[in-house]
């Protein structure tokens, strides 16, 4: 048997979060609401969530339990029901996201961008770009006299792509300068890019801006 069989999974190979022993832990609170106090014991996991719900609707743990309370009257096991209504409410939220996270979006973000911009995949493949990257390949590259688009596009950036993201990942709130490079048979082009991560779990892509 290899000895990679017997290593044990990493980050990327896991299809869920590792779950330590505090994880199964209680924790006791006591929330009060409307002059009710309750004392609930729940895992932190749950606690957690109730908290990133009640951030994201702009309200209180305690509205939130009270108005879980007011609609499982039938069951009678409130926290049975904060944790349907956990699980029920961040699926729905991340069914959001993840319409919102799409390369329908990073299409929509290209096209409104009035500069050049295209989106690039780790493996530095354009995998889409807007009108006026297109012009500016054009304007700077032409092709022959039979050809409608540059099939033999290449590009090439100053920084490693995996660095990019390894430097966005630390702060993503500023974007990543780099010079480029296009070329196509004979003919360069070489310019200045501003790098983001774009807003997609998978796969990872990058959203270059073209400066001038």
């Amino acid at each position: 048997m290899s000895a990679s069989a017997n290593s044990p999974p990493t980050t990327h190979d896991r299809l869920l979060l590792p779950i330590t022993r505090e994880d199964f832990g209680l924790e006791f609170r006591v929330v009060a609401r409307g002059g009710i106090r309750r004392g609930i014991r729940l895992e932190k996991a749950f606690w957690m969530s109730l908290k990133q719900m009640a951030e994201n609707r702009k309200c209180t743990i305690g509205m939130l339990i009270d108005e879980i309370a007011k609609n499982q009257t039938k069951t009678g096991n409130l926290t049975s029901a904060i944790r349907v209504a956990c699980i029920l409410g961040l699926a729905d939220e991340n069914l959001i996201l993840r319409k919102l996270a799409s390369i329908r979006t990073i299409n929509a973000i290209l096209v409104a961008c009035p500069s050049p911009a295209f989106a690039l995949a780790s493996s530095k493949k354009i995998l889409t770009f807007n009108a006026p990257f297109q012009q500016l390949v054009k304007r700077q590259l032409p092709a022959g006299p039979n050809n409608d688009a540059r099939q033999d596009l290449k590009l090439a950036l100053d920084l490693n792509v995996a660095d990019i993201f390894a430097r966005l990942d630390a702060n993503g709130e500023v974007p990543i300068a780099s010079g480029f490079v296009i070329g196509a048979g004979e003919r360069r082009y070489r310019g200045q890019l501003n790098a983001v991560r774009a807003p997609v779990p998978e796969p990872e892509l990058l959203m270059a801006f073209v400066n001038g």
